[in-house]
């Protein structure tokens, strides 16, 4: 494999770097709006599973983040394709449908771990200082390749920009906010703990929480989230290339 998957991650990096002073303050004011709404509308005290509730939240912030950063990647992509035609491009350019999938699912990556990185300053700034070593960036990274592979894959079936936002209200949204991020799923009906079982983003912020609180996290949620990325990179890779622009 060539390098020309680096063209394409560096492109997204220099448009993201042109917009970052835009982009850091969106990434920050929708978690600074949960942290107060949630975390002193509700109240300091509060215990959550035997912690306090801003403990708890941080990091299901993060998994969420780590979600939504990700998935936007597609956004990029459909501006570049409806917009700036760069998508006939890259298909004309000496470059395989892997390496084009890499560099953008690189890219959503990484935009997931910059606004990850404000999620904790933010938390910080509240007084929530966690536990953030190799098990929590672990899930949040591959966290971030299922979503940022989905993506790139849903990207590339979409007929027109606005489309993209049905996906972000009917896939992303309901996920953000069933998924473990705000409460325990423990006090759902059990048939709804069982459905939600099957959102990667449960797993992420389950498996984020307990890296953070200082517990071990199940690997499970590790196998399944690498299992789920690979078959997003792959869907990616198979839709790029029925893709005819």
């Amino acid at each position: 494999m060539s390098r020309a998957w680096i063209a394409v991650y560096l492109r997204e990096m220099l448009i993201l770097r042109r917009r970052f002073f835009r982009q850091l303050f969106s990434w920050s004011v929708a978690p600074l709006l949960y942290l107060i709404a949630f975390g002193y509308g509700m109240g300091r005290n509060v215990i959550v599973q035997g912690v306090d509730y801003l403990d708890f939240l941080i990091p299901g912030l993060a998994a969420m983040t780590s979600m939504t950063q990700a998935f936007a990647i597609g956004s990029e992509i459909n501006i570049a394709r409806f917009y700036w035609h760069i998508f006939e491009e890259f298909q004309a350019a000496p470059m395989s449908h892997v390496e084009y999938v890499l560099g953008e699912v690189l890219a959503g990556v990484s935009r997931a771990v910059l606004a990850g990185l404000v999620i904790i300053g933010l938390g910080a700034s509240f007084g929530v200082v966690l536990s953030y070593n190799a098990y929590f960036w672990g899930a949040f990274v591959l966290n971030s390749l299922v979503f940022s592979g989905l993506a790139v894959a849903l990207a590339m079936l979409v007929k027109s920009h606005a489309d993209q936002a049905f996906m972000n209200n009917f896939i992303i949204t309901p996920m953000a906010f069933l998924g473990g991020t705000f409460f325990p799923l423990a006090h759902l009906p059990s048939w709804a703990q069982q459905m939600l079982q099957f959102l990667p983003i449960t797993h992420a912020a389950s498996a984020m929480r307990d890296a953070a609180l200082g517990r071990t996290p199940d690997p499970f949620a590790y196998v399944l989230l690498a299992a789920l990325g690979a078959a997003a990179f792959a869907g990616a890779v198979f839709t790029v290339d029925r893709a005819r622009d």
